[in-house]
């Protein structure tokens, strides 16, 4: 499947293609703070971010992956990536019949304002009203309360722990597999989620 790049634009934030033109913007971004990014994969310096960005562009060549950069709808500054993966076909449309949506950072002055709220429901959006999928998912680490708190609030429900799913993103546990916690939402579901992101978009104007 070979989907060809394409911007969502929000109230809040452009989500961009992401391309290397961005490196040096998400470099600022991921080191305003770093606290926040225990169980999620941030590099912090230009060569690691090129490497992570390429790596990233090579799997969108390959049709696993749609990243974008997070951008401030108003000032166009960079705040942070996300992304479509995990893309795939069941019945042999030229779109995803399900995805996952992941990779998911924002720059510490960033968070809490609503950018977040407002990118998911622009990839939500897409999914189900565009794509037509059948199912989203939403991973985390299973350790990772406040990321797991975040899907919550969307509306998403827990699929279930998946044991040693994964690679884990954590300094310091390399080679070791993580426990995800894995939630979806399908299309039955779509509509409340959209309602819930929608009342919560004043906040980002806050």
């Amino acid at each position: 499947m070979t989907l060809v790049p394409f911007e969502l634009r929000g109230e809040v934030v452009h989500l961009q293609p992401m391309a290397l033109d961005h490196v040096d913007g998400l470099v600022a971004a991921a080191t305003v703070d770093r606290s926040t990014y225990g169980f999620t994969e941030v590099p912090a310096d230009h060569e690691s971010m090129t490497a992570h960005v390429s790596h990233l562009l090579e799997l969108q060549a390959r049709g696993s992956d749609v990243p974008f950069t997070t951008c401030d709808a108003l000032t166009g500054r960079v705040l942070g990536a996300t992304r479509f993966l995990w893309l795939r076909s069941y019945f042999g449309r030229e779109v995803p019949d399900a995805v996952e949506i992941g990779g998911t950072w924002l720059s510490a002055s960033a968070q809490r304002t609503g950018a977040n709220t407002n990118a998911k429901l622009l990839m939500l959006t897409h999914a189900f009203e565009v794509w037509g999928v059948q199912r989203v998912d939403l991973k985390t680490d299973a350790r990772n309360a406040r990321s797991r708190a975040a899907i919550e609030r969307l509306g998403a429900r827990l699929d279930g722990v998946m044991r040693s799913w994964q690679p884990s993103l954590v300094p310091g546990e390399e080679g070791q597999a993580r426990d995800s916690a894995l939630y979806s939402i399908i299309p039955s579901e779509w509509q409340a989620v959209r309602d819930r992101l929608r009342r919560r978009a004043p906040e980002a104007h806050a």
